[in-house]
């Protein structure tokens, strides 16, 4: 199957020097083993994946003590346990659909490994190792800050000052922390129409629960979230 991947690299933000470590990363161990004259790098991307775990580690370490600098380090270990996860590379992998960029072995293809949770995953750390080989740390950092950090790194206000997403880092939050879900409630709408105030609480199980108003139902409950979001980083303090 004939691919570009030129739109890995788009998707990715990062265009690769060297190619040959780039095809290496996205060689699947069976390629290697049923097709060896077909594959172009020179090796799979096991190594890679060894590699990558590592770098992921250190990087989401990093990443969680700026952000969260006053949380006790088990909750830093949960919250890391759940950004490095397979179940997280596997979702990350999967809006990239990396998948159709793998160099599989035709049993594993027809077995359905393009879309195999440990496989995606294995190979989401190869990647992560070849972009910092090819270009150094920056360059891994990015990516790890924002596709697999995502909503948990930028839960302060956002650089140009639009409104951060503090509902999707909620949402991270309470699963990492194995928490129910949180809930959304109007609880009021004052005003005139063309310019009402908004009133949204949000719950999180029995114990966390935080109000906020706006000028729209979503800008109300991002600042809701926001405050639940504290409160949730300071516990155990």
């Amino acid at each position: 199957m004939a691919v570009d991947l030129g739109v890995l690299e788009a998707a990715i933000g990062h265009v690769f020097r060297d190619r040959e470590l780039f095809q290496r990363a996205l060689t699947h161990k069976s390629r290697m083993h049923e097709r060896p004259g077909e594959v172009p790098a020179a090796g799979d991307n096991e190594q890679l994946e060894f590699l990558g775990d590592a770098i992921l580690g250190f990087v989401v370490s990093e990443c969680l003590v700026r952000r969260f600098a006053s949380a006790p380090e088990g909750r830093l270990s949960k919250l890391k346990a759940h950004l490095v996860s397979a179940a997280r590379l596997y979702e990350v992998a999967q809006s990239l659909s990396l998948g159709d960029f793998l160099f599989l072995g035709r049993g594993e293809e027809m077995s359905g490994g393009r879309a195999k949770k440990a496989l995606l995953a294995d190979a989401m750390e190869a990647l992560i190792a070849a972009m910092y080989l090819d270009d150094g740390i920056d360059i891994a950092r990015t990516f790890i800050e924002t596709h697999v950090v995502g909503a948990f790194a930028m839960a302060d206000a956002s650089v140009d000052g639009t409104v951060a997403d503090y509902k999707s880092a909620l949402q991270e939050m309470a699963q990492a922390l194995r928490l129910p879900p949180p809930r959304y409630f109007i609880i009021a709408e004052e005003g005139p129409e063309h310019s009402k105030t908004f009133t949204v609480e949000v719950r999180v199980g029995k114990e966390w629960t935080g109000q906020a108003q706006g000028l729209s139902k979503k800008a109300a409950g991002q600042k809701a979230a926001e405050g639940v979001l504290q409160q949730l980083t300071e516990w155990g303090r």
